[in-house]
């Protein structure tokens, strides 16, 4: 089992420390933060753009956040005497806590259901960093499977701490990898936000599923339908094992897009039991690996955790999945969304998805468990 404990920065921020199952560490007595900082400022502010309907945070005191820091600066590295970070322990496995900077919060409350223009408000939430390993080097594909699960475990359970928290509408872990993705620190770490409200892509997303739902009579769901017609056309998979599989999707929009779905229809990663969560750990290491082992240097992605909105109109119909997508289209070139993209949300796709399914399912990667297995494009069991 992990073992979970929560102490206060000097600042008032929340940091939890998760450690690895079997860990002998003590969190008990500390240590303590003792960097005196100062207060936490007030949050900044949501605005309603009334051109789209949805809301767009105001974080201006962000520009001074720490950017891509030297190795021994580094403020989610283990504490030093040369190097007092956010972390106070000398060495730990996996820990979250308050960003210093964040996006939304410290404040909680609601925000307008609706609003006009000159509509606005503070912005209510919380951001938390999530820190894989006290290493400043590598990367979540590095980690072992037993880190791998404490992570899972971090974010399942910040998943239901964060969704019971007031005027919290959607809870959304994610990681920012690569410096072409524009992440402001090297050290293998992820985020999650908690929003108070719906986000635009979420609530497509939603609307999507609901109406899918809504249509069946209550007895399927949108991405457990594609989840089956991507198993039985085969030419997209990626992998199959037990309790997930991840495939390439049949419209992706990225060059390197995949998608990883639990086969059975739960909300948030707080609704995955024991045995899932164990053989997501393994799973998704074995992704990672397989969009690293693509090209000769690292590959940048966004790793996007999609849980259901709390809110019961989308609930219902939502199903948790992955979205792991990249800009990277070939060894030395990007995708960079113009025109059509940025300003039309239009995408065109500079790959087809079943030759990228392809290629995913025959590199090379260590040895997979018996629960998990690279399928083909023939064969592939509905």
């Amino acid at each position: 089992m992990t073992s979970i404990t929560s102490t206060t920065l000097s600042d008032g921020r929340e940091l939890i420390y998760f450690d690895d199952a079997g860990s002998t560490a003590d969190r008990a007595a500390g240590p303590a933060d003792l960097r005196g900082l100062p207060p936490r400022g007030e949050p900044g502010e949501v605005r309603f753009d009334a051109l789209t309907g949805e809301w767009v945070a105001i974080a201006a005191h962000r520009q001074t956040r720490t950017h891509l820091p030297p190795a021994d600066q580094c403020p989610i590295c283990p504490t030093t005497p040369n190097n007092p970070s956010e972390i106070p322990a000398a060495d730990y496995d996996v820990v979250v806590f308050e960003n210093r900077f964040p996006s939304l919060g410290p404040a909680l409350g609601s925000i307008p259901d609706h609003g006009t223009w000159g509509t606005k408000g503070p912005a209510y939430g919380r951001c938390e960093v999530v820190s894989f390993t006290p290493e400043h080097t590598g990367s979540f594909s590095n980690l072992s499977e037993t880190r791998s699960r404490t992570v899972i475990e971090a974010w399942a359970q910040r998943t239901a701490a964060l969704s019971a928290l007031p005027g919290i509408k959607q809870v959304f872990p994610f990681e920012n990898r690569g410096a072409d993705i524009g992440v402001t620190l090297h050290h293998p770490h992820g985020q999650i936000y908690a929003y108070p409200y719906v986000t635009p892509r979420a609530a497509v997303l939603g609307a999507a599923a609901s109406s899918f739902h809504e249509s069946s009579g209550g007895r399927e769901t949108l991405t457990g339908s594609l989840l089956r017609a991507e198993r039985q056309d085969g030419s997209r998979m990626v992998m199959e094992g037990e309790n997930f599989s991840a495939y390439v999707p049949f419209a992706a929009r990225w060059p390197l897009e995949i998608h990883l779905v639990p086969h059975r229809h739960v909300p948030d990663l707080a609704a995955l039991s024991g045995g899932e969560k164990d053989e997501l750990a393994h799973v998704y290491l074995d992704l990672l690996k397989r969009v690293d082992a693509l090209y000769p240097t690292p590959t940048p992605y966004i790793s996007a955790w999609h849980q259901a909105p709390l809110d019961p109109a989308l609930r219902a119909s939502g199903y948790l999945h992955l979205q792991l997508t990249s800009p990277r289209r070939a060894a030395d070139k990007l995708k960079y969304l113009a025109g059509s993209e940025a300003a039309m949300g239009a995408f065109i796709n500079d790959t087809t998805p079943e030759s990228v399914a392809a290629r995913l399912r025959d590199v090379v990667v260590p040895p997979a468990s018996s629960a998990t297995r690279a399928s083909t494009a023939e064969g592939v069991p509905a």
